[in-house]
């Protein structure tokens, strides 16, 4: 669980250093076990205090915030770990071979795997708290801003913010931020339906849209708006369910107007295998007619029911 940093360090020239194993194991934080257990009774008390009380309608907030407190030590534990590797770098560049040189670069070796081995922890005491959200809620947990990245081999879901995915493919690096596979567009708008079994009927269909892809695209990773209502919130939580990176593209406010038509064009620009079309505004119509410009194939689902109303 713990190598990766270690790897890293021994494609470097330590100047003799010998890199130790962590001062401490897998047993030295809580399993796994003892946090889906913990958390799920925190969790079903949590709900059931909120239950047919005022504050009912208030319980998804309390709940994100669970789940942010978890992320927020995992982002905290992982700028840690940037300056150790920054500190170990600077003390690299100025090895003069001294007993004293080497001690301070091994104390900085042994930080930023203490680090490392925390930041671990709380991705998945994090990812745990996300699953009982989306448990609860029927939506994917995201944080408000930035993305929310697992460096576990063991963690495959992931929801990347396309700003941090930008900036990481023009540094050519946090392998984390870099979804793999192959990008498949998704779109449609926020509705209203007549009865919630319209709703119950719109959401499988999605389900079942994006199930049908993924046969022919077993690799794939869903690029969308990240839009916390309407299609993209269904599209989020079976990307959960199905353990599917997300690459999620927010509007840019400051551009207006624009900004729907910007969003389509960077979406585009990673020449997906399919735009998966359901009911939405002008941006999504005009999504359709640039995809097959290119000659992208089209999922088209955009009249998949004629008892919903597009809201935008």
């Amino acid at each position: 669980m713990y190598d990766s940093f270690i790897d890293q360090l021994n494609g470097l020239d330590l100047s003799g250093l010998s890199i130790r194993p962590a001062p401490f194991n897998e047993t030295d934080f809580p399993c796994e076990d003892a946090i889906d257990q913990t958390l799920g009774a925190v969790w079903s008390d949590l709900f059931a205090m909120f239950s047919d009380t005022a504050l009912e309608a208030d319980a998804e907030d309390i709940a994100w915030g669970m789940v942010n407190l978890f992320h927020r030590a995992a982002s905290r534990k992982s700028a840690q770990l940037d300056r150790a590797s920054d500190e170990i770098r600077v003390l690299l560049a100025s090895a003069d071979g001294s007993e004293v040189h080497s001690s301070n670069l091994e104390e900085q070796v042994e930080r930023a795997q203490a680090a490392e081995a925390s930041m671990l922890a709380f991705e998945q005491m994090r990812e745990a708290a996300a699953a009982l959200y989306r448990d609860e809620t029927g939506s994917s947990w995201k944080p408000v801003s930035g993305s929310r990245t697992s460096h576990s081999r063991n963690l495959t879901s992931a929801v990347i913010d396309a700003r941090d995915f930008l900036r990481a493919r023009a540094e050519n690096r946090r392998h984390a931020l870099i979804p793999e596979g192959t990008p498949v567009v998704f779109a449609g708008g926020r509705q209203s339906f007549e009865s919630a079994e319209d709703a119950r009927v719109y959401a499988d269909t999605i389900w079942a849209t994006l199930d049908k892809v993924r046969d022919a695209v077993p690799d794939l990773f869903l690029v969308h708006g990240g839009d916390g209502k309407g299609a993209d919130r269904l599209a989020a939580s079976w990307a959960e369910r199905r353990e599917v990176q997300q690459l999620t593209y927010s509007l840019d406010r400051r551009l207006g107007a624009r900004a729907g038509f910007k969003r389509n064009e960077q979406m585009l620009s990673l020449n997906p295998r399919y735009v998966v079309a359901f009911p939405g505004n002008g941006v999504t119509e005009r999504l359709v007619i640039d995809a097959k410009t290119r000659r992208i194939t089209v999922v088209d689902r955009r009249t998949v029911t004629s008892r919903s109303k597009t809201k935008g």
